[in-house]
């Protein structure tokens, strides 16, 4: 039997993680945990250690995009897909470039949430209908981000290089093995087609200025 996909889903509102369960069990090949605060929703990345987390950010205590790069520290392989009430491409391109790689609403056809977690498992960036239309209507199109296709792990030693940060205090401040942080950055380089290391520190500032504006 093929192992079940681990799904987490963080959000803070009984009624809608019930009517998120009920589409759940349409799907027999998914193991979901619920979380409905920020501290269990971190507890729960690190003890069940899901494939995709569903995560809304507009929790009670504390905002949903705070909680990202947390998540992707503890459990850089999860697949985090955006779940908001709010539609406007502001919120969605936050989204993105903070490492998420689906956003859906909550007044999207019920059945995209397992479309999104379908999609996301297969490498995809998902977007619901209302906001890949605000996405087309802003001249955002996501297919524009460089760092589309960097994993939020990725997308963490990007963002230390724009902070001026070496290797050594990368692998630091994300407790990993410097081979780890230089294997990371090689990587980097072949997905950006960036071609030496002072390059991409170059790219990774010009980011970070852009993140900033």
């Amino acid at each position: 039997m093929d192992e079940k996909v681990k799904v987490l889903m963080i959000e803070d509102h009984p009624i809608v993680r019930d009517g998120a369960r009920l589409i759940f069990h349409r799907r027999p090949d998914l193991e979901v945990v619920e979380a409905s605060t920020v501290a269990d929703g971190f507890t729960a990345n690190r003890d069940f250690h899901p494939d995709v987390i569903i995560l809304d950010i507009g929790l009670g205590e504390g905002s949903g995009f705070d909680m990202i790069p947390g998540l992707n520290a503890d459990n850089a392989a999860a697949q985090i897909i955006v779940f908001s009430m709010h539609e406007t491409a502001p919120f969605v391109t936050r989204a993105l470039d903070m490492g998420a790689r689906g956003y859906i609403t909550k007044s999207d056809e019920p059945t995209t949430i397992l479309a999104a977690i379908d999609s996301v498992r297969a490498g995809s960036v998902y977007l619901g209908r209302s906001v890949a239309q605000a996405l087309a209507l802003a001249n955002l199109e996501p297919s524009k981000d460089p760092l589309r296709e960097l994993s939020g792990r990725e997308r963490q030693v990007v963002a230390l290089l724009g902070q001026g940060k070496s290797l050594t205090e990368i692998a630091a401040a994300l407790d990993i093995g410097y081979k780890t942080v230089a294997n990371t950055v090689a990587l980097i380089k072949q997905k950006l087609k960036i071609g030496t290391s002072v390059a991409l520190v170059k790219f990774a500032v010009e980011m970070s200025t852009r993140g900033r504006r």
